[in-house]
C-alpha cells in the first residue's frame, strides 16, 4: 500500500471518528418540541402515524420537530405532548 493511499485511509477514518463523537453533542443540544411542526415537516411518529412528514395538519399538538434546547417556549411550543 502506498503513503498516499496510507494518508487516504487514515483521513477518512479521522474524519468517521470525528462524526461519531460530535453526533450525540449536537443530538443534546436539541428537545422536541410539540405543537410547532408544520404539516407533513413533523420528525417521527406521533398523532396516529408511524413516520417522519406524515403530520397533516399545522401545529399539531401531538405531532412534534427538534428544536434547539430552549426555544421550544419562544416557539410557542410544549415540551410534553398536549394530553387528551
Amino acid at each position: 500500500m502506498s503513503f498516499t493511499s496510507q494518508t487516504l485511509i487514515a483521513s477518512a477514518l479521522t474524519a468517521v471518528v470525528a462524526m461519531t463523537v460530535a453526533a450525540p453533542a449536537m443530538a443534546a443540544e436539541k428537545e422536541k418540541c410539540y405543537g410547532v411542526a408544520m404539516a407533513g415537516k413533523n420528525d417521527c411518529a406521533a398523532a396516529g402515524h408511524s413516520c417522519a412528514g406524515q403530520s397533516k395538519v399545522d401545529k399539531d399538538p401531538m405531532d412534534w420537530k427538534y428544536v434547539a434546547k430552549g426555544s421550544c417556549s419562544q416557539m410557542g411550543g410544549m415540551l410534553e405532548p398536549m394530553k387528551k
